[in-house]
């Protein structure tokens, strides 16, 4: 009874939140210093979407000015970029303990207003393309949440990059880093921002020295949440941005979550200030790819993880 009054109440809040007219968010013009820097991304490097199951919702649970009637599907999973140095793996997904995780993750008010269907793991889907977990040089977290973090178990001895903040918050008591302490952090290891001011940001991390895969700070959503700009060798740039906006409406408007789903992020002002940032990036540089962790159009539009099965030419050996 007293979870059917909550899910009754919380479904009169967003109807009421989604009639309400959304607050216009002003956005001041780009800067100079968001324009993209010269890239020397090399030869053979690529990004794959690697989707490991879905969750669905409306939008009036995703973004400030959502429809009731607007179906969603939110992507989980991960994005693998492979590079002449190194492959790096942002986030995890779901793992095979996707059940309990979503329990232990998940508030009571989500829990009953959304549910998932789980698909093939990220790891399962790696060694399907030939991929082991000593592959890869790291998992790299845009942030420490259990949907990010689930499909770790399944990676075993893979470094997992935080940065220094994200690894104080994990290590501490708020409940949504409680999967990560559970599944261990042994093999976490924290990384600063050494490389200097880029596209607006002030500090960031070249991951490989040339441009190609660059860190932010971009806390907000948690103390320690990060910004990825990929530039791939055919001038294609990205910006994976975890969960600062759940949908591309949250950037593009720009709106915040609505307030009932607000409370998951740590810093609702800084989620704020930074989803007006990357608005004014996208006037900036109009063919930059936003991708939102959670936005299955968006993912649709990324290329795809191919198995070596599928990819061995016809008649040879398996």
């Amino acid at each position: 009874m007293r979870h059917a009054t909550a899910l009754a109440l919380s479904s009169l809040a967003v109807i009421a939140a989604a009639c309400a007219p959304p607050p216009v968010i002003p956005v001041p013009p780009p800067t100079a210093a968001m324009t993209a820097p010269a890239a020397r991304p090399p030869a053979g490097m690529s990004l794959a979407a690697v989707p490991s199951g879905r969750m669905y919702a409306r939008a009036s649970l995703a973004y400030e000015g959502g429809a009731t009637d607007d179906a969603r599907v939110f992507s989980i999973g991960g994005i693998l970029v492979r590079h002449p140095k190194g492959m790096v793996l942002f986030d995890a997904g779901f793992g095979p303990g996707v059940d309990e995780h979503f329990r232990i993750g998940t508030p009571l008010l989500l829990r009953l207003a959304s549910k998932y269907d789980r698909q093939t793991t990220v790891a399962d889907q790696l060694r399907a393309a030939g991929i082991v977990p000593s592959d890869l040089t790291a998992v790299i977290l845009t942030h420490a949440h259990w949907d990010h973090v689930s499909g770790l178990e399944a990676l075993p001895g893979v470094p997992v990059w935080v940065s220094e903040a994200e690894l104080a918050f994990v290590k501490g008591e708020d409940r949504a880093g409680a999967l990560s302490r559970r599944l261990g952090t042994d093999s976490y290891r924290a990384y600063d921002f050494p490389d200097g001011a880029y596209r607006g940001f002030l500090a960031s991390r070249d991951v490989f020295g040339d441009g190609s895969v660059v860190l932010v700070p971009a806390g907000g959503h948690t103390p320690g949440s990060i910004i990825a700009f990929i530039s791939l060798p055919d001038g294609k740039r990205y910006a994976l941005i975890g969960d600062i906006a759940w949908q591309a409406e949250g950037v593009d408007r720009p709106a915040q979550k609505p307030w009932i789903a607000r409370r998951v992020d740590h810093d609702r002002e800084a989620t704020r200030d930074l989803l007006v940032r990357l608005n004014q990036l996208k006037a900036a540089d109009p063919g930059l790819v936003v991708v939102p962790a959670h936005d299955a159009r968006v993912w649709a539009t990324l290329p795809a993880l191919e198995s070596t099965k599928l990819a061995a030419p016809s008649g040879s050996a398996e």
